[in-house]
């Protein structure tokens, strides 16, 4: 019985030990986020998540930009930040990058339980274009080549469904670097049309940008819209101890119930949106391969252009 009572003890004393082992290891985590919007917008809509993190971690959190979205994928596979915010077509590049060395855990969940977007084209509304066939010879930009709905998405739908290769459609088809950079040149007239997302009538970047007095209201209109696009994932490095994953994966779960208003600025919560994001859901590589198959497809085809 003494055996028993000093064995116990001691499991005791050690299973904490044991279960904080991983942040001897990883005493700061670096989460990587995409260049959607401006740097400072960026940081300022993650702040609340990273101090929440470093909060309930107990270990120091920092959040890792880059210029495009090919520099977080590139610092996933260089293992120079722990956890990135993809999108779908960039958690495709990362998997890719890495041989299948990512683990997806969650993805943004609606009000409504719903876990996807669209990608849309937008114009000006006084540009006189009303649709895709009518920006024929125009200019148009894409977001970013690693972008699923600034890029990938629209690409496929536009050959497979649309009927032809925007190379030949468009007079110019071009990068503008990230989702605003394209809205603000369709509003400059830099590009006449430009690939980019939104959630619904009342939330996606256009409407962002005008919420952030960035651009004028009623000065953009949506001209095409793709099928519902799988949000992306919340992805770790599959080499991180997997007691570290279960627990990191467990606190972002827990933001947005623990930090209510802090989870309304880092999902961009409006007022008028009647879906907001409400929180996340668990998924795995599984949803994401068609994302990692299109990507392929899209390789082959401008390989062979």
């Amino acid at each position: 019985m003494k055996l028993l009572t000093t064995t116990a003890l001691l499991a005791l004393m050690i299973t904490p030990a044991m279960a904080d082992g991983w942040k001897e290891d990883y005493q700061v985590i670096k989460f990587g986020i995409l260049s959607g919007e401006n740097e400072q917008d960026r940081l300022e809509r993650n702040e609340p998540l990273r101090d929440y993190l470093e909060e309930k971690l107990g270990v120091k959190v920092e959040i890792f930009t880059a210029g495009n979205y090919d520099g977080v994928i590139q610092a996933m596979a260089a293992d120079q930040i722990e956890i990135a915010r993809f999108g779908s077509s960039s958690y495709a590049a990362a998997y890719t990058a890495t041989n299948g060395g990512v683990v997806p855990t969650l993805t943004t969940k609606k009000q409504d339980g719903n876990t996807g977007y669209k990608s849309i084209v937008v114009t000006r509304c006084d540009s006189g274009i009303e649709s895709l066939e009518d920006a024929k010879g125009k200019v148009h930009a894409f977001a970013d080549p690693d972008s699923t709905s600034g890029y990938a998405v629209p690409y496929f739908n536009m050959v497979n469904k649309e009927g032809f290769k925007p190379e030949d459609h468009f007079g110019t088809v071009t990068f503008s670097g990230s989702h605003e950079a394209g809205v603000q040149g369709v509003v400059n007239g830099t590009f006449d049309t430009a690939s980019t997302w939104w959630n619904n009538e009342a939330d996606g970047v256009y409407q962002r940008m005008e919420e952030k007095g960035m651009i004028e209201g009623g000065v953009v209109c949506k001209i095409w819209e793709s099928p519902e696009i799988t949000s992306g994932p919340w992805t770790f490095r599959a080499n991180l101890p997997e007691q570290m994953i279960e627990e990191v994966t467990a606190a972002i779960t827990s933001f947005p119930m623990d930090d209510e208003e802090g989870y309304k600025l880092y999902s961009g919560w409006t007022e008028d949106n009647a879906n907001p994001a409400a929180g996340f859901h668990p998924v795995d590589h599984e949803r994401y391969q068609w994302i990692v198959d299109m990507r392929q497809w899209i390789k082959e085809q401008r390989r062979g252009g």
